[in-house]
């Protein structure tokens, strides 16, 4: 097995603000710019942030919070379409 390492996306660990919430964040920005329909796993999420496995759950966890985005069990995390009901 081959693992490919994307490329790293820069989080500040020297800002105030949470790693957890700058990964959230940027995860919104790419699901707006790319047009995403499935967030990236969590290791691979941990491996382009350069973050650890908690701080990747957590940021996850605020989108599906939100709403905006959901889990599908054995399949993965995905993004939940404008005005589409939870459920």
């Amino acid at each position: 097995m081959v693992l490919v390492y994307a490329p790293v996306v820069p989080v500040d660990h020297d800002s105030p603000v949470p790693l957890y919430q700058q990964v959230a964040a940027e995860l919104r920005r790419r699901v707006a710019s790319e047009a995403l329909t499935r967030l990236p796993s969590l290791l691979s999420i941990q491996q382009e942030y350069q973050v650890s496995r908690p701080t990747a759950e957590a940021a996850v966890k605020i989108l599906i919070d939100a709403g905006e985005a959901y889990v599908v069990p054995g399949k993965g995390t995905y993004v939940r379409a404008q005005g589409e009901a939870p459920g």
